[in-house]
């Protein structure tokens, strides 16, 4: 009996590397956390599908990186009830601390999927 994951379309930056091999070094091509949150993007997007609410774009080494690490308080202000924003700088304290840990920063990418590019002859355009 074989699975197949139906094909999930994402819509990625086009500066964004090519995804690396399983178990290669991360390079931080974004396809894991734009197919899906991990536990830790579970907990902050409150959602199982879909991408990570704190997956942030970095213009400047075009990577993604997750904004758990980067962007802490940004993340912490998206993922908190409004009436909880005061939790935000305790909560960036012990997000940063167990960040790297949970999304096991440095293992190396986890990542099963194949990638394929755009259609042949379709136009490859940021999403509206």
């Amino acid at each position: 009996m074989v699975l197949v994951k139906p094909q999930i379309v994402v819509h990625i930056q086009p500066q964004a590397a090519p995804k690396p091999a399983p178990g290669a070094p991360c390079n931080g091509c974004g396809i894991c956390c734009l197919s899906e949150p991990c536990p830790l993007g579970i907990l902050l997007s409150r959602r199982r599908h879909g991408a990570c609410v704190a997956l942030r774009w970095d213009d400047a080494t075009c990577q993604y990186r997750c904004g758990s690490l980067s962007d802490t308080a940004g993340v912490l202000q998206q993922a908190l009830p409004r009436a909880l924003h005061w939790l935000a700088p305790v909560g960036r304290v012990l997000l940063a601390r167990l960040g790297r840990r949970w999304i096991a920063a440095g293992i190396g990418c986890d990542s099963t999927l194949e990638v394929q590019g755009p259609p042949a002859g379709s136009d490859r355009q940021s999403p509206p």
